[in-house]
């Protein structure tokens, strides 16, 4: 998780420099408004992107420090198999391989995992009408 969401993050400050540079007008030569439209739709993507570094560093600290320890229920740091699918209790990600299982991380601030939270391999929970089974927790 910590190597996908440092390349997450290494992608958006490589962006974010690109667009700040095509914000920078040259003043040595004569610019038209199609130069100045360009800068500033440079710019406000540069702005964005900004927001973009600033979580994904906010990311990988919260990875740093997290216990990923064996756990019996669910909390940060633990491990889920739930109906199938594994997931990892940290920070939100895109799907990732590790050890030939494919895991998602997701964030205490998702809903599902209030829905989670705390329970134990072999409970039933629902959400969004669904029901569904914690298989594992590590």
């Amino acid at each position: 998780m910590l190597s996908l969401e440092t390349a997450a993050l290494n992608s958006a400050r490589e962006h974010y420099q690109d667009y700040v540079c095509d914000a920078r007008i040259d003043r040595s030569e004569p610019n038209d408004n199609h130069v100045h439209s360009q800068a500033e739709i440079a710019s406000d993507f540069a702005e964005s992107l900004d927001d973009t570094i600033h979580d994904q560093a906010d990311k990988l600290e919260t990875l740093r420090t997290i216990d990923f320890g064996p756990r019996s229920t669910v909390g940060e740091g633990a491990v889920v198999k739930l109906s199938g699918r594994w997931f990892v209790i940290a920070v939100s990600t895109n799907r990732f391989k590790c050890q030939g299982r494919e895991f998602m991380g997701i964030s205490t601030m998702a809903p599902i995992y209030e829905a989670i939270e705390g329970a134990k391999a072999g409970e039933v929970i629902e959400f969004n009408g669904r029901t569904l089974t914690v298989e594992d927790v590590a």
